[in-house]
């Protein structure tokens, strides 16, 4: 179910509420990315010096809005209904319209949250949204060879294996090769049952 109001995006699954961040998110994203940063860092671009600081999550919050009103990017948090717990992140961004009309997918999970099918269920909705709701065509993902865990969650949500790229993004200070997914709403293996 997808619900909006004025400025407002909320993607209800069975167990989350998927929305961008605000700004009273801070203390609990900035302890679950500290709690988390030997399990995250591995796969993400360096961290900048101030990156938990106040000052980079309001920059965030303001680019996370300024992206949902200009259609270019939904960036958003997992919050548990059960307890508003914040779980981790998924965001679609790079939206381009026109004869692409096609998005790339990325995500993460705090390190006490993971292999708990969150992020599959985050992942289901928002593919689903994107297809239905703005009509994109194709949602293309990355991450590196060795990360199993998530190849494995692209390829159980419907992501197809494409290709390699190679030096295709910064990841821990080096330049690294990627394996390529994508999920096509004309392909059955990309269309999603959510509702």
């Amino acid at each position: 179910m997808i619900l909006r109001g004025r400025r407002k995006l909320r993607i209800e699954t069975e167990r989350m509420t998927l929305r961008p961040p605000i700004h009273s998110d801070f203390r609990a994203w900035s302890q679950l990315r500290a709690q988390s940063m030997d399990y995250l860092t591995p796969w993400e671009p360096n961290w900048a010096e101030d990156h938990l600081s106040r000052k980079a999550f309001t920059n965030r919050v303001y680019w996370a809005q300024r992206s949902v009103s200009g259609g270019s990017a939904l960036p958003l948090f997992l919050i548990r209904r059960q307890d508003e717990q914040l779980l981790g992140a998924i965001t679609l961004d790079n939206i381009r319209r026109g004869p692409s009309q096609a998005g790339t997918l990325g995500y993460w999970t705090g390190e006490p949250f993971a292999r708990q099918g969150y992020m599959r269920e985050a992942i289901t909705a928002l593919v689903h949204h994107a297809f239905t709701r703005l009509d994109l065509s194709r949602i293309e993902a990355a991450c590196l060879p060795e990360n199993k865990a998530s190849r494995g969650l692209l390829e159980t949500s419907g992501f197809k294996y494409e290709g390699v790229a190679q030096s295709y993004l910064q990841i821990d200070g080096r330049w690294r090769t990627h394996v390529l997914y994508a999920a096509l709403r004309s392909d059955r293996r990309g269309k999603t049952t959510a509702s």
